[in-house]
């Protein structure tokens, strides 16, 4: 999966560039199963509160987990995909490692968006084109489910946050909206947006329910040795690329490059 040099600098310039059909039809299958898996046995919790940050909402939901790789040997291998590898290396540079994963799954009619924000608002690291965001759209992501809308040309400033009052540990920003751009994605789609650019998701309100799944990647370059240690209770933080690379044995006691199509076939159980 070679991005093309229109992509490469839509990312680099707008602070953000879409991918369609990023991942094929049996990843894509692969992916929805076990996201489905993990909802059925309850690992997703609702982080919506009433708007007070501090009481759990009834009326809306805003089902996260984060990290996901401990639950799913799928997504802890997507990172190692080759593809991926070649696309995340050639937007933010050679070096890179993984900071964290996490899933949005937004119910049907019930599922709430999350609020405006800049991922460097919590990472911050000096060079926020330097890290990427890759959202994958686990379901068709539509204006009615609630997709992803960012704002571009804006990765360059920090804005002031908040605490987002409708959720539990969420914080947010206010950008200027009349400059968002909304992103329709079919499934296996990705969005990638840099650690700068605002972003937000809207409320779902069609009957069927909508996911997303997130990677977070940076440059080694933005980080120091604190970083890996800092990782290793929790979220392993495994470097994909570099001299220190172990194909994840180090972060993890297995080698886990090289699996990703493996774990494609079964959580598909090989149909198709």
């Amino acid at each position: 999966m070679k991005l093309s040099p229109t992509q490469i600098e839509s990312f680099r310039r707008r602070g953000y560039v879409a991918v369609p059909g990023f991942f094929n039809a049996a990843e894509t299958a692969a992916l929805q199963a076990d996201i489905a898996r993990l909802k059925r046995n309850g690992f997703l919790r609702n982080v919506a509160t009433a708007g007070d940050g501090k009481t759990p909402a009834t009326a809306k939901q805003n089902l996260q987990l984060c990290p996901a790789n401990f639950y799913s040997t799928l997504i802890r291998a997507l990172p190692f995909a080759p593809k991926v590898i070649e696309a995340v290396t050639t937007l933010i540079g050679p070096v890179v490692t993984l900071h964290l994963d996490q899933i949005f799954l937004k119910p049907g009619k019930t599922g709430m968006g999350t609020a405006w924000h800049q991922d460097n608002a919590y990472f911050k690291i000096p060079k926020p084109l330097r890290g990427t965001a890759m959202w994958i759209a686990i379901h068709d992501a539509t204006v009615a489910n609630g997709t992803m809308r960012v704002v571009p040309d804006a990765w360059e400033t920090l804005l002031p946050h908040e605490r987002d009052g409708n959720s539990d540990h969420h914080i947010r920003c206010f950008p200027d909206e009349s400059k968002a751009e909304t992103v329709e994605l079919k499934a296996g789609s990705v969005l990638f947006f840099c650690y700068g650019t605002p972003h937000a998701t809207g409320d779902n309100t069609t009957d069927k329910e909508r996911a997303g799944l997130a990677y977070h990647f940076l440059c080694d370059d933005q980080t120091d040795e604190s970083f890996y240690e800092g990782g290793r209770i929790g979220n392993p933080r495994p470097r994909l690329t570099g001299p220190k690379a172990t194909g994840g044995f180090e972060e993890y006691g297995a080698v886990i490059a090289g699996t990703w199509e493996t774990e494609v076939a079964r959580a598909t159980g090989g149909k198709l």
